[in-house]
């Protein structure tokens, strides 16, 4: 069984006019489970505002208090890309909700898969930061959560943009595994090789930066040359995955190749990380092109539930392979040097 969990109160989170993070890439989500023909499989839950408690794991009690003021009095623009507005704020909370609520269910046995389709997405939220249509950062949240329950977390991350946040906020926390997949250069510049984690999580903070152009087989040798053997020696007890869809080829706010066939071998290989049915959600980050949305979500959700869907095929042959093997060239020598200096600046 999927649970899908959502909001089914008006979303308040306004954006101006021709913003690409906009209401219906929710709606355009939700439709892909229903072209998938998962419907009949889905459980809708209702999610649920994230306490302070909560959301405090991640983000300076600062922070909340000023972003819950600047909603209230109206909001306005944080950035080039990152505009609040009145309802901002509660929408946030229930994004947040919604992912801690996903991670409930399966915890009590409800479901095989969840999947969180709410906005805004959170994976470039710092801790006293908004930004990239980011406020709260919804994964980091659960996955602090999770960790502050005993549990080993893999956050999976394949957004076209680098989930910076996300890094930033499990950087030296030996609980949290995090990979992320992204195109390079591009916003919001982080995501380096060489960027591997702190003294106390080295090596638990892997990126694989794609150039303009990679396919599904570039990102798939990075799953099987690199995630693979990471997520083999952490043994994580939960999968929560990043799942923006703007590596998409028709998105129009990046320059990745991948179909919605590509996701769905990535969905497959992430269902193949965790440990057993139950302990793995995805979540909504960014995929901008509403039909490429809807498709590559239905194409994902039915991969990982075993469900036939005619996905789009497959991509190959494009730049790529040698950028994954440049990655895993760094990563090991940035860990033979932290061990032959544990002390020095690498």
């Amino acid at each position: 069984m999927l649970v899908v969990a959502g909001s089914s109160e008006l979303d308040r989170h306004q954006v101006p006019y021709g913003n690409p993070e906009r209401p219906a890439r929710v709606q355009a989500a939700l439709d892909g489970i229903s072209i998938a023909g998962l419907s009949e499989v889905a459980i809708f839950l209702e999610a649920r505002r994230a306490t302070e408690a909560e959301i405090t794991r991640v983000h300076s009690p600062l922070y909340l208090s000023w972003l819950r003021e600047f909603c209230a009095s109206g909001g306005g623009a944080i950035d080039f890309d990152t505009h609040a507005s009145e309802g901002t704020w509660d929408t946030a909370l229930l994004a947040a909700g919604g992912v801690l609520g996903a991670v409930d269910a399966l915890a009590s046995g409800i479901g095989d898969v969840a999947f969180v389709a709410a906005r805004p997405p959170g994976h470039h939220a710092q801790a006293s930061k908004a930004m990239g249509f980011c406020f709260l950062n919804n994964i980091a949240i659960a996955a602090a959560e999770l960790a502050d329950r005993g549990e080993r977390v893999f956050i999976l991350d394949w957004d076209v943009h680098h989930g910076n946040g996300t890094q930033s906020t499990f950087w030296d926390d030996p609980r949290v595994l995090f990979v992320s997949t992204h195109q390079w250069p591009l916003f919001p510049g982080t995501g380096r090789a060489e960027e591997i984690g702190g003294p106390n999580a080295l090596g638990l903070n892997l990126n694989v930066p794609l150039p303009p152009g990679a396919t599904g087989d570039v990102a798939l040798k990075a799953f099987d040359e690199i995630v693979a053997p990471a997520v083999d020696s952490f043994s994580p007890s939960w999968v929560l995955v990043s799942a923006g869809f703007d590596a998409h080829r028709a998105d129009p706010l990046a320059n990745l190749s991948l179909t919605s066939g590509d996701f769905a071998n990535l969905a497959r290989r992430a269902r193949e990380f965790a440990p057993s049915t139950g302990r793995l959600v995805f979540v909504l980050e960014g995929g901008y092109d509403l039909d490429a949305l809807r498709l590559s979500v239905g194409a994902t959700l039915a991969a990982v539930l075993g469900s036939p869907f005619a996905a789009e095929a497959t991509s190959s042959g494009g730049p790529g392979s040698d950028a994954v093997r440049h990655a895993l060239e760094v990563q090991t020598r940035q860990r033979v040097l932290h061990l032959d200096d544990p002390g020095g600046d690498k």
